[in-house]
């Protein structure tokens, strides 16, 4: 990998970083009648589908970087590192994972897809 290659995928890591801690923080929005409109509170977890479309992209480019598997899912993994550290150590010993079906699926909705694309682009 030259160098070029290694900055792009420390800057796709650290976007990797970035979206997983937006992407918590985000996790919990309601229709609530404050900031969108009043559903009674139905929860709205666009978080997840954040993480669908972006993860993969992330897997696909670091893919293209170098034909070894750790360097296509370095994105992938540092994601699941930052949910589960920013997620269940939070600032001041916080929960930030919502403990309902919405951290399932933003588990579901971000690992499941980049790893699909993982084993496309290495098939």
């Amino acid at each position: 990998m030259t160098t070029r290659d290694r900055l792009f995928l420390a800057v796709l890591l650290v976007d990797s970083m970035v979206l997983a801690v937006l992407e918590l923080l985000y996790l919990p929005l309601r229709f609530d009648g404050w900031l969108l409109p009043d559903l009674n509170g139905f929860p709205l977890p666009v978080s997840a589908l954040v993480a669908a479309l972006t993860l993969p992209l992330l897997v696909h480019l670091s893919g293209r970087l170098s034909t070894r598997t750790s360097v296509a899912a370095a994105p992938l993994l540092v994601w699941l590192l930052c949910i589960g550290v920013f997620g269940l150590m939070g600032p001041g010993g916080d929960l930030v994972l919502t403990e309902d079906w919405r951290a399932l699926l933003l588990l579901a909705g971000g690992a499941l897809p980049a790893a699909y694309m993982l084993g496309g682009s290495r098939g």
